[in-house]
């Protein structure tokens, strides 16, 4: 009996054409269908998508209203719900700008501009490789593509479940990322810093406390990973905090990128001060587009000794 062949990130097998793969095919399709529609059309796809996953995914909404709640606790009940609901249109929004990313790039045509460029290109000139601080942003992968409009990028990503799904999604994101790096190749990691390319890192979800330390994310101490400072302190990249956000009007969106100065000092002797301040960094930048991240994620699953659960 021969032995079935190790998977490939991107690479096509004929096991693909199966019958329990063509559900994939069907939607893949449909997919690419609606990225050739009009943006108005897509707009009020989004809003009525949108309207179905907040009252048929529960739980998500949940979370959701939740973690708006612990984070913002200068908003009233009905701010929190009004956010909350614009939490998952800007989602749906953003599978749409990702599959205009994907399928259809030209529609961001004029529709983009940077700031902090300087930043990078300083830490590039010096040699050094860069690690981008940034976020699970509801724009998804069409983030990484106007940055990449500006500048070459790696992306950090966590394999899909389905070979068939992650061959397709592999596909796709190689036409916006230089290269794409299991979250679990940590040496693969290092290896791209030490040459000088800079990658898209977010470290901004709740994995624990055997890949954190408890730090205070918006006033409430959150379980906040520390990989990124072993991987700044085995390759000597510089760290650069990155955002990318939509502004303007909403049926003619514009999109902004925004490179921070280096991050001085990272890391320092101290893993919980460089947690503290990473937050603090995503705190400032989230504040400019509350809504445009992944809020339905559970970012207080973890608690410290003594704190009541959130969820």
């Amino acid at each position: 009996m021969s032995q079935q062949q190790p998977y490939v990130p991107g690479e096509f097998q004929w096991a693909f054409l199966l019958p329990k793969y063509w559900k994939i095919w069907i939607a893949i399709t449909f997919l690419m269908l609606l990225a050739i529609l009009p943006w108005t059309l897509q707009w009020r796809l989004a809003h009525g998508l949108a309207y179905l996953c907040w009252h048929l995914l529960k739980s998500r909404r949940k979370t959701t209203l939740r973690n708006l709640e612990v984070c913002f606790p200068e908003w009233s009940p009905a701010e929190v719900e009004a956010q909350a609901k614009q939490v998952f249109v800007d989602m749906m929004l953003g599978v749409f700008e990702t599959l205009n990313a994907w399928y259809c790039p030209k529609w961001f045509k004029d529709r983009h501009q940077i700031e902090g460029l300087e930043h990078l290109t300083k830490a590039k000139a010096e040699g050094k490789g860069v690690l981008l601080l940034g976020t699970h942003s509801t724009l998804l992968d069409a983030g990484g593509y106007i940055c990449a409009q500006y500048f070459p990028l790696d992306v950090v990503y966590r394999p899909q479940n389905n070979p068939m799904l992650d061959m397709l999604i592999y596909r796709c994101r190689a036409t916006i990322y230089q290269h794409q790096i299991d979250h679990d190749d940590m040496r693969g990691l290092v290896r791209k810093l030490k040459v000088g390319e800079a990658i898209w890192y977010s470290p901004d979800q709740d994995f624990g406390l055997k890949q954190g330390v408890m730090a205070p994310f918006f006033g409430v101490p959150a379980a906040t990973v520390t990989a990124h400072r072993r991987l700044i302190k085995m390759s000597k990249a510089a760290a650069i905090p990155l955002y990318f956000y939509r502004y303007g009007d909403i049926r003619n969106p514009q999109y902004k990128v925004l490179l921070e100065p280096i991050v001085e000092n990272m890391p320092s002797e101290d893993e919980v001060d460089d947690a503290i301040r990473v937050n603090q960094i995503i705190e400032a930048q989230l504040r400019i587009a509350p809504t445009q991240w992944m809020w339905f994620h559970r970012r207080f699953k973890t608690r410290a000794e003594g704190y009541d659960k959130i969820y």
